[in-house]
């Protein structure tokens, strides 16, 4: 059996560092385990209840189906004025509704964060933890808080950093274990 992960970086930014960090997530997955990248993120409109009564725009629907037709969820979030970018927050708010029947509800989702600091985004990956709880996803694994990333990644894009790798690997088994009982 296959596991699919969707990865959702939180950044619209081609190339941004959590979008990297996903990509070497996808090198890296154990067998049997596909990582998907989800680049929608940007064509998802401003969240309204008003929208919600009539049938809701193309770009929700395909997100929440995405989030439901994975195993899990992995994201990885910038951090943008001390939280998460107003995007992520915007389409995790979509995935959190309808109420009863959220795309959210209970899936596993592991996440990371990404910075040039040195605290790698940790504030707003707190905050990320907390709005996915919060809306009924299984959050599951540690926090992995990359910082100084612009250093741990070669002129080809390579994560070359042995920690972060591991931390990596090891958030990636994390969510497959929770996903596997989750089944």
């Amino acid at each position: 059996m296959t596991f699919e992960i969707l990865a959702v970086p939180g950044s619209l930014r081609a190339a941004s560092y959590n979008r990297a960090l996903l990509v070497e997530a996808a090198r890296l997955a154990p067998t049997g385990v596909r990582v998907h990248l989800f680049d929608g993120l940007g064509a998802i409109p401003p969240f309204s209840e008003d929208l919600e009564t009539a049938q809701v725009p193309l770009a929700v629907a395909r997100w929440r189906h995405a989030i439901s037709t994975a195993d899990g969820l992995l994201i990885a979030t910038p951090q943008y004025n001390g939280s998460v970018p107003g995007q992520l927050k915007n389409a995790l708010d979509w995935a959190s509704r309808p109420d009863g029947a959220a795309a959210l509800a209970g899936k596993p989702t592991a996440t990371l964060s990404a910075s040039p600091s040195a605290r790698g985004a940790s504030w707003a990956q707190a905050d990320l933890r907390k709005v996915l709880t919060v809306a009924g996803a299984a959050v599951v694994g540690r926090e992995v808080a990359v910082g100084e990333v612009p250093e741990l990644f070669d002129d080809a894009g390579r994560l070359t950093d042995d920690a972060t790798v591991a931390n990596l690997a090891s958030l990636l088994d994390a969510l497959v274990c929770s996903t596997e009982l989750a089944v």
